[in-house]
């Protein structure tokens, strides 16, 4: 999976439809091996990106969860944190 695709669910405050955008674009991004298309691509692959996008909001808000939601600074301080023992200051 691409690392620069970042989990949405379950985090407050909820995802905004800028970060499942920005999801499904890295997503699409992969599969098709373009960062961007050539002119013949581009309405296939922003095509692609609409879709995915969609497909992302419809299972986020269908996903439920018992666990409390995630706080979405404690996570960035967390992953700062494992960047830092990976790779040092």
């Amino acid at each position: 999976m691409c690392r620069n695709i970042k989990t949405l669910f379950n985090f407050e405050p909820p995802a905004t439809e800028d970060e499942i955008h920005a999801s499904a674009l890295q997503f699409v991004r992969k599969l098709s091996g373009f960062n961007r298309p050539s002119q013949a691509n581009e309405a296939a692959f922003e095509r692609a990106v609409a879709e995915v996008t969609e497909a992302a909001r419809k299972l986020l808000t269908s996903l439920h969860t018992h666990a409390p939601a995630r706080d979405r600074e404690v996570e960035a301080e967390k992953a700062k944190e494992r960047s830092r023992l990976r790779f040092g200051s």
